[in-house]
């Protein structure tokens, strides 16, 4: 996924607060679903947004997917924004 992408995903506060719970553990769709008031569909598609630009990451244990952040992703946007900002000050 590209840095557009990556962008757009972190944009909306809702899946940014997703990002801040993922943070702290693993959790399963079910478990960040129950803090939002909004469909277990609406959570879903954050989910997807999510998982598509490469910010979150997926597993399967029986009927439950858990989720975790993927730290990497954060790391190069962190990297690009340094860059531009030393570009800016420089």
């Amino acid at each position: 996924m590209g840095l557009q992408d990556t962008m757009r995903a972190l944009a909306d506060p809702t899946r940014r607060e997703i990002l801040q719970m993922l943070k702290k553990k693993e959790l399963s769709a079910g478990e960040i679903g129950e803090r939002f008031e909004m469909s277990g569909a609406a959570v879903s598609k954050h989910l997807a947004i999510l998982k598509s630009a490469e910010l979150i990451r997926s597993r399967r244990e029986g009927k439950f997917i858990y989720y975790e952040l993927n730290a990497s992703v954060l790391e190069e946007v962190l990297l690009w924004i340094s860059e531009i900002r030393k570009e800016d000050l420089g």
